[in-house]
């Protein structure tokens, strides 16, 4: 892994643009991979899924969709209190700088594989479309509490990370899947109980999760389309490793913004436990092993990862020394690198076993 840091010269930003907030390992990341091997990977065993799907992206059932309608011209959101309107800022930002993420990374697999692998070049090329038209829909809604990302700005500014092309293919999977339940779990939850949905953006949850739902059909076509990601035993360390990674990090900032689920009327501890369930669930259909989220020490070691991290957020907002801040975190991380490690060891569930019976 590889990061890289692309220079720009400091500048004021303009008034209404809201500088990002500063990278951590729990903020979305910039990726970029390798393109050769994206050039020259055979679509032999999964074309006719492939094929399909490009079809149904062809047909951008969505085109119609994100389009600020009256409520979003005509609404007044002064009335939500500071604690709601910053969580509900910071959510909008860290899913606009995702989305933007995935933007660049298809664009730029596009225009790389173009002439050389064309069913993949169009199928990138559609997929960045949509992740454009999310994080555009994100930053208006950003605009309307009179604050938006310069994202041309952000490009210049982001670390980009080296990722190899499998890893790509199973993060992107995750994080498309993952996408889809929290989206949809959401929408569900404010269908029952409408006097939380304080603004309209979250009305448009059910046809946008679809789109995430396409792209991670994509990547499960992609990645079956590969023997050595799924009929291989390292293939299966893999599967959990980034399983893990991907809950641990969902876990970890949901609980750093239990404000704002609270606000939308949601408990963030079982909001993080259903997300995971659910794309446990669906990733048994993609992964050859997935990990056992019922085991009774599953949930309570990422809680306590959980925990850890809450104190070193409190330990870093004091105004202690920065090494004595270092200092104390040491045991902190130490614990939750300790408590991943045992979660991982938990027997997996093999999923290319139950793949008849996985629902």
């Amino acid at each position: 892994m590889v990061m890289v840091k692309t220079p720009v010269k400091p500048d004021q930003l303009k008034p209404g643009k809201k500088a990002p907030d500063k990278e951590t390992l729990l903020t979305p990341r910039f990726y970029i991979t390798d393109f050769e091997a994206a050039a020259n990977l055979s679509l032999t065993e999964q074309e006719t899924e492939l094929n399909a799907m490009l079809t149904e992206m062809r047909n951008d059932y969505n085109r119609h969709h994100f389009m600020r309608d009256e409520e979003f011209k005509t609404g007044n959101w002064d009335h939500l209190d500071e604690t709601t309107r910053e969580g509900f800022i910071e959510y909008l930002e860290r899913s606009c700088i995702s989305e933007f993420s995935g933007f660049l990374l298809f664009k730029e697999l596009s225009r790389k594989l173009k002439g050389r692998n064309p069913i993949l070049s169009e199928m990138f090329q559609l997929m960045a479309r949509d992740e454009a038209r999310h994080a555009g829909f994100l930053n208006k809604a950003m605009a309307d509490f009179n604050l938006s990302l310069d994202l041309g700005r952000v490009t210049k500014t982001r670390t980009y990370t080296f990722f190899p092309l499998e890893w790509v293919i199973y993060t992107v999977y995750l994080s498309e899947k993952i996408g889809y339940w929290r989206y949809i779990i959401i929408f569900h939850h404010l269908e029952k109980h409408p006097e939380k949905q304080f603004y309209p953006i979250f009305k448009k949850f059910e046809n946008w999760c679809q789109d995430e739902n396409r792209h991670g059909d994509i990547f499960t076509a992609l990645l079956r389309s590969q023997p050595k990601l799924w009929d291989t035993w390292k293939a299966r360390l893999w599967s959990r490793f980034f399983l893990l990674s991907v809950f641990a990090t969902h876990t970890l900032t949901v609980h750093e913004r239990a404000s704002f689920y609270e606000s939308l009327g949601l408990n963030a501890t079982e909001f993080d436990k259903e997300v995971i369930k659910k794309t446990n669930e669906t990733s048994a259909r993609t992964f050859p092993s997935v990990l056992d989220v019922d085991h009774p020490d599953f949930y309570p070691g990422l809680q306590r990862c959980s925990q850890r991290n809450l104190k070193m957020k409190e330990i870093g907002e004091t105004k202690a020394p920065k090494f004595w801040k270092t200092l104390r975190k040491i045991p902190l991380i130490a614990g939750i690198v300790v408590e991943l490690f045992r979660i991982y060891l938990i027997k997996p569930i093999d999923a290319e076993a139950l793949r008849g019976m996985v629902k």
